[in-house]
């Protein structure tokens, strides 16, 4: 049976954007999931059972995932299912990024407590749920994983994505002037070369 590449978009999304790893993983069969939550509660046992329904018995699986994707892929139980995994701009602490919004909006958090979901100005909503949730699911994760990150991400700082890969063992690869979507041809092409090198184990 085929090594399985499983591909888990960001927000706004598609199973689509697979597509683009066809080429660079040439004997694998890759999939890409449309999951249709937002919230880890939800979107992890989608992802969960996505994973399961491809996974087959004693397959090879590598999971690519993209931005929030890959906060839900490590709050879906699927560590046992996965051989290694890369992340591309990656939230890798859903609290601070809470956090970070907060202050950007003005907001408390006793303002949050209070009125339980609160929108901003950037389109999305604070809830007061979903940081109880994340703060009662701290993120165990044991996956062999690369981290790509683009060094003028605005929804994760340089030290938070330095600091998650020292905690995790996992390896981190910096693009200088990039950014937190991964777009530009020279950024996909940034983001293919690094894909190929560790698969490669350059």
């Amino acid at each position: 049976m085929k090594q399985l590449v499983f591909y888990v978009h960001g927000r706004g999304g598609s199973a689509a954007e697979a597509e683009r790893y066809r080429s660079l993983f040439p004997d694998s069969e890759v999939l890409g999931l449309d999951y249709q939550t937002d919230t880890p509660w939800e979107a992890g046992p989608e992802i969960r059972a996505g994973l399961l329904e491809a996974h087959g018995e004693g397959r090879n699986v590598i999971l690519i995932a993209n931005s929030i994707g890959a906060f839900f892929c490590m709050s879906a139980g699927i560590e046992k299912l996965v051989q290694k995994a890369y992340f591309i701009s990656p939230i890798v602490d859903m609290e601070r990024l809470i956090a970070d919004m907060m202050a950007w909006s003005g907001v408390t958090e006793a303002e949050l407590e209070s009125r339980g979901v609160i929108p901003t100005a950037g389109g999305e909503d604070l809830s007061w749920e979903y940081l109880c949730w994340v703060r009662a699911h701290p993120i165990h994760w044991t996956v062999p994983t690369e981290l790509l990150y683009g060094s003028g991400d605005v929804l994760t700082a340089r030290e938070t994505a330095a600091a998650f890969a020292q905690r995790h063992n996992a390896g981190l690869t910096v693009m200088e002037n990039g950014e937190h979507w991964f777009h530009t041809d020279e950024q996909l092409a940034f983001l293919d070369r690094w894909l190929l090198e560790k698969e490669q184990g350059t």
